[in-house]
């Protein structure tokens, strides 16, 4: 008997599961859980349930296909974010390396406060639209 639930993974929803799975594998080095790899026979991929897990095996994202969602529009109200991830790393030269590896993968700058004394920080939109921060923690 456990004393508290605990998290298994964090779900997203996007119109295209594959291609959010693939920017989240590659931008925080990720792996599929056996089974949920793409298909290397040129077979259609028809994934719509994807699992990400971190180098200990450890569920970490899981992103669920679903064609009617519409991407968050922040900082607008007019479509709520409703959840973010934040993804700290220790120095500002690292925040801009990752940066840049992000919006290469795909990522839109959504509000730099780099410069910000206390708290420098990017927040950036994944290919879906979710915002998503990185900062010095």
């Amino acid at each position: 008997m456990t004393d508290y639930p605990v998290l298994l993974h964090t779900a997203i929803d996007a119109r295209d599961a594959r291609a959010l799975a693939e920017f989240y594998r590659r931008l925080l080095g990720l792996r599929y859980r056996e089974g949920d790899e793409p298909p290397t026979d040129g077979s259609p991929d028809d994934a719509d349930w994807l699992v990400l897990l971190d180098g200990s095996g450890r569920r970490v994202l899981a992103v669920q296909e679903k064609r009617d969602t519409t991407p968050p529009t922040w900082p607008s109200e007019e479509v709520p974010m409703q959840m973010h991830m934040d993804f700290t790393m220790p120095t500002v030269e690292d925040v801009e390396r990752h940066r840049e590896r992000a919006e290469a993968l795909g990522a839109t700058v959504l509000c730099d406060r780099s410069t910000d004394e206390v708290e420098p920080l990017y927040v950036l939109a994944d290919p879906a639209g979710h915002p998503f921060c990185l900062l010095v923690g």
